[in-house]
């Protein structure tokens, strides 16, 4: 009896020509060697034109302090909103309450940059979240990556030396960046003073 014949199929056809070439990585495995990946979750917090910011405190001296976010790297077993509550009140004293995603962004960093020892290039994947105070008193950290914590007038931003997270933070709330922000709010203040004379 004749065997019928049928052409080859478009994944049989695949399956042979792969198993002639030599096994590659895959490119997950590939990306998970190309960099160190740190989850990590912020709050926004604004109150009267002002932002609740920490300053953090490098480890590594020879980096300045920076003005930032309350918020920090998740621990095994959070979710991203857990974190930000739990990093708030560490470095601020306050309970405050998770009102929505504000933005999602991968900040980038060369190997060894005070912000990791590792030998890789570093990715500090931000969660953002806009909260507002439920309860507690304004403090300081203790033993902790920041030294500080204060509401600082949003029209004053621009003043302060700060790290990339606020300019990112900026774009997602529709600015070019912190300072435009800053800009923006100082005018809008100007307004509302010469509405009152």
């Amino acid at each position: 009896t004749p065997v019928a014949r049928h052409p080859p199929s478009r994944v049989n056809s695949a399956t042979s020509k792969q198993a002639e070439r030599p096994r590659r990585r895959g490119r997950i495995e590939s990306m998970a060697l190309a960099m160190e990946t740190r989850p990590a979750a912020y709050a926004v917090v604004i109150e009267q034109g002002k932002l609740l910011m920490t300053r953090w405190a490098p480890e590594d001296r020879s980096h300045e302090p920076l003005w930032t976010l309350p918020g920090g790297g998740m621990e095994p077993g959070e979710q991203a909103d857990e974190t930000a509550l739990r990093e708030t009140l560490e470095e601020t004293g306050y309970s405050v309450a998770i009102e929505d995603v504000l933005g999602v962004h991968a900040g980038h960093f060369p190997a060894r940059n005070g912000l990791s020892d590792s030998t890789l290039p570093f990715c500090a994947l931000r969660i953002v979240y806009r909260a507002h105070v439920v309860t507690g008193e304004l403090r300081a950290e203790e033993n902790g990556s920041s030294d500080s914590a204060c509401w600082v007038p949003i029209a004053e931003l621009d003043t302060l030396r700060y790290g990339t997270l606020i300019d990112e933070v900026a774009s997602m709330m529709g600015f070019q960046n912190a300072a435009a922000w800053s800009r923006e709010y100082q005018e809008f203040l100007a307004d509302e003073n010469a509405r009152k004379i």
